[in-house]
């Protein structure tokens, strides 16, 4: 499978500075930014409203904004050469679809893939790293890290460029190591 140049890939840990990588990628792209929210937003949970006012207030008030949190494949597919689509996170958008079978959640991530093999827009996604601790005790813990570890894989193998942020910093794992 043949990587695409112009996806990038930003992984790490909560609070590594994921975010604003991929932020900072999508300034610089010399394209139209497409901000692309995966999240829902409950009113009753006032610690996710203060995390996703922390992204809000970072980004510039001239890139759009689309909240996606189930039909991310078409938004790839209807951007155009000139968006870089800064799409926020996939694993917030799996959670999203954690209710899917096994047949149906693959079925969504082949048009995601095949989503981004396509596009003729710049895009940088942003997933989190949770396979780096203990196994989850209860079977949604493990299905979300086994399908987000998978998912971030199958993304990796199409980007140009895959970035591991770890305390601040950030490396292109891809261009440094050897696909398995």
């Amino acid at each position: 499978m043949s990587s695409h140049p112009a996806i990038t890939l930003v992984t790490g840990p909560a609070r590594s500075g994921k975010s604003e990588w991929a932020e900072a990628l999508a300034t610089h792209s010399g394209r139209s930014v497409v901000y692309i929210a995966t999240s829902t937003i409950d009113p009753a949970d006032l610690d996710w409203q203060q995390r996703v006012a922390l992204h809000r207030d970072r980004r510039p008030s001239h890139w759009q904004l689309q909240e996606v949190p189930i039909a991310l494949p078409k938004a790839i597919h209807t951007a155009t050469a000139e968006d870089c689509l800064l799409i926020d996170s996939l694993g917030t958008w799996l959670a999203n679809l954690l209710d899917q079978d096994d047949a149906t959640w693959q079925t969504t991530v082949d048009a995601l893939v095949e989503g981004l093999r396509q596009t003729p827009a710049t895009v940088i996604l942003v997933s989190e790293e949770t396979g780096w601790g203990v196994v989850p005790a209860y079977p949604v813990g493990r299905l979300f890290r086994d399908r987000l570890g998978s998912l971030t894989r199958q993304v990796g193998t199409v980007a140009g460029a895959v970035y591991l942020v770890v305390a601040g910093y950030a490396v292109d794992v891809k261009a440094l190591g050897q696909q398995v």
